[in-house]
């Protein structure tokens, strides 16, 4: 069911919606809780104001009758002018009713009085609880919201006397200009923030698929075949940071192996020409072994053809001789790496950037000078660079944090590059034998790298040093002519 719901959707569209949508949902939320917390607020407000009013009214009404014990047939005489000095005061109108809720009097004229009875069960509920019971309504002829409160007016011994209904006209919009005023910039606000973060969700989106894609590209075109393996160059300590170390240790193995491939195919193929060559060689011998023979066997000094003879044996011999030479030049054609493609190059800036394939923060560079140039085939540096760090990486101590210093030095007519690490050394037993074809001290590995490096620093007429000490680390020096 999940897979059809993003059926279709790419990774760009699907981060793009669900960033969006969080936006979204902060913004709602952060526009909604406020509005209703000033919604209530305006209510409680609104509340608060007509219990103040209904509280003023019945503090007047208490004082009328406070001064002698009244009672329910005394509110007429008590007060009849008092009433409409209380109304006036509170700019409400006053309607009194006995307990049975039959009209008594008002600051009204009674003809005036539209209700000149209250229903039973407001009656009860005022009764039994002693409290304003409220009736919210509105009034079409004022158009206004009418909230009718009914209260418990008592005598001096506390005991009611009458109820009292006060008809409260209020405008509730009041209460909520602030709400309105705020829903009013929450919206453009929340506008603002709605198209900041479409254009917010966009870009980061973008930007992540197009470092996906970017990865993509470059992991689809990696083969075994292809010459040069970039890698990706990321600065940023994110996630994506994680996927370009991996993509860039990939690349140095596979290059690696690469070369473990070719020098094993290049084994099979010595091993091929080495019986090639003894077959070859061999052939010519046997005939040659059989004409000296012969010629010894058959020799005569006073034969008038003995010149002769001694000319046909040395053209045989010659011939066969030429045909081991043919072979030996076809095997030594064969013995050679592949053709140089030499330029000029900044030795600091081709070891830099093969450098960064390494990722990690051990590597150090120093020069001696800002540009050394050499003439030099790019491929032979990266061979011979990327062999020496791998193997310095490889030496890793568990005592300590490897620490690898790539020295670029230039001296007169003299180029010296140096690999330094601090890893577990070399036996000084072995110093002589890691240079030959098939000799390694690791566990696995074919030991044809440093053979390797060292026959392609041998056909730039230079040479490669090592030293080493046991738990101290190793030093390996390239000593190349600038031949510029």
């Amino acid at each position: 069911m999940s897979t059809s719901i993003y059926k279709g959707y790419s990774l760009r569209n699907r981060v793009f919606f669900g960033f969006l949508l969080v936006c979204l949902l902060s913004v709602v939320a952060s526009s909604l809780v406020p509005y209703f917390v000033l919604r209530e607020n305006s209510v409680q407000t609104s509340r608060t104001d007509m219990q103040e009013k209904t509280g003023a009214v019945m503090r007047y009404l208490d004082y009328a009758v406070s001064r002698t014990r009244v009672e329910t047939r005394d509110l007429k005489p008590v007060l009849s002018n008092k009433i409409y000095e209380i109304a006036d005061i509170n700019q409400h109108d006053i309607i009194l009713y006995d307990l049975h809720g039959n009209y008594l009097l008002s600051n009204k004229e009674e003809q005036l009085v539209k209700q000149k009875k209250v229903p039973l069960d407001i009656i009860n509920k005022v009764l039994s609880t002693g409290t304003r019971y409220d009736i919210k309504g509105y009034d079409a002829s004022k158009d206004a919201v009418l909230t009718s409160s009914y209260l418990l007016l008592k005598n001096n011994d506390l005991e009611p006397i009458a109820i009292v209904y006060i008809p409260l006209y209020h405008d509730e919009s009041a209460y909520f200009d602030v709400l309105n005023v705020y829903v009013k910039y929450i919206v453009i606000v929340d506008i603002v923030l709605i198209l900041f973060s479409v254009w917010l969700s966009w870009v980061m989106s973008n930007s992540l698929a197009k470092n996906i894609t970017k990865f993509s590209d470059m992991i689809t075109r990696i083969t075994l075949f292809e010459n040069e393996m970039r890698p990706i160059r990321y600065y940023k300590n994110d996630e994506l940071n994680a996927l370009a170390r991996a993509y860039n240790r990939m690349i140095l193995q596979i290059q690696d192996q690469k070369e473990r491939l070719r020098f094993k195919a290049s084994e099979e193929a010595w091993r091929e020409m080495a019986k090639q060559v003894a077959h070859e060689v061999k052939n010519p011998l046997t005939p040659m072994k059989l004409t000296i023979q012969n010629f010894e066997r058959k020799f005569n000094p006073e034969d008038p053809n003995v010149r002769e003879k001694v000319k046909q044996m040395s053209k045989t011999m010659v011939d066969q001789i030429d045909v081991i030479a043919t072979v030996a030049s076809a095997f030594s054609e064969f013995a050679k790496l592949p053709e140089k493609n030499n330029e000029v190059i900044n030795l600091n800036g081709e070891i830099e950037d093969i450098l960064r394939v390494f990722t990690d923060d051990s590597i150090f560079v120093h020069a001696n000078k800002s540009n050394i140039m050499i003439t030099m085939d790019k491929v032979y540096l990266s061979r011979i660079i990327t062999n020496l760090v791998t193997n310095a990486r490889q030496a890793e101590s568990e005592e300590r944090k490897m620490i690898i210093n790539v020295d670029i030095e230039q001296y007169q007519r003299r180029v010296v590059i140096s690999v330094q690490d601090n890893g577990i050394g070399i036996p000084e037993n072995i110093h002589e034998r890691i240079f030959e074809p098939n000799f390694t001290s690791k566990n696995s590995g074919m030991g044809l790298g440093l053979s390797m490096v060292r026959k392609m620093v041998e056909d730039y007429k230079g040479e490669i040093t090592v030293k080493s000490e046991v738990g101290k680390g190793s030093t390996f020096t390239i000593t190349l002519p600038t031949n510029l």
